[in-house]
């Protein structure tokens, strides 16, 4: 499986991956889809241990057969895992989500940010990945002519409000350290577990 926005993300994102963790970290990504990020980044970065997981059976084989290609030993086999569900004990220095908030229901940003407040270590990193509306507002009509397509696809789907999402986020730790403009219109989402 080839994810054509998984081509054209992957370095920027790997960029602001690389300047907000450690040199050596334990990455816990949920929802990785083709498993392609996971590749790119492993590959990257050789003192990363990257857990990939999904909750789909036939993204889990694309992920493994990735793996396979790159025969990179930093690059764990992929965990069903459902983001509602129970997870890998850790602790992990990040937990990434790229393209998950916008494409699942709220449900799911409310256990992403619960659970990844329960599993990561201290100082450790909740990286967000997709489109946001800020102050209430799309950032782009190519964001707010997606968010339509979500919402006719699923009603529980949609383009997330940024400040509904770090005020979910703060009680269970989390600041928001910092945005980053990303290509086509997407942001990349630090926010930093404290305490």
């Amino acid at each position: 499986m080839k994810s054509p926005a998984a081509a054209r993300n992957r370095q920027p994102i790997l960029d602001v991956l690389s300047a907000i963790l450690p040199e050596r970290a334990s990455i816990l990504e949920v929802a990785s889809g083709s498993g392609e990020h996971g590749v790119h980044c492993a590959a990257s970065r050789q003192g990363w241990q990257w857990q990939p997981s999904d909750p789909n059976p036939a993204a889990r084989d694309s992920i493994s057969a990735w793996r396979e290609h790159a025969g990179l030993d930093n690059l764990l086999e992929p965990l069903p895992l459902d983001v509602g569900g129970i997870w890998p004990a850790g602790p992990f220095d990040a937990v990434v989500a790229i393209n998950l908030v916008h494409i699942s229901p709220w449900e799911v940003t409310r256990a992403l940010v619960a659970r990844a407040g329960e599993r990561l270590r201290s100082g450790g990193v909740l990286y967000l990945y997709g489109p946001y509306r800020r102050d209430g507002r799309h950032t782009s009509a190519s964001n707010a002519a997606f968010d339509a397509d979500l919402k006719a696809r699923d009603p529980r789907w949609g383009v997330r409000d940024l400040e509904s999402v770090v005020a979910e986020a703060l009680p269970h730790g989390f600041m928001l350290e910092q945005t980053v403009q990303m290509p086509a219109n997407n942001l990349s989402v630090v926010l930093r577990l404290h305490g």
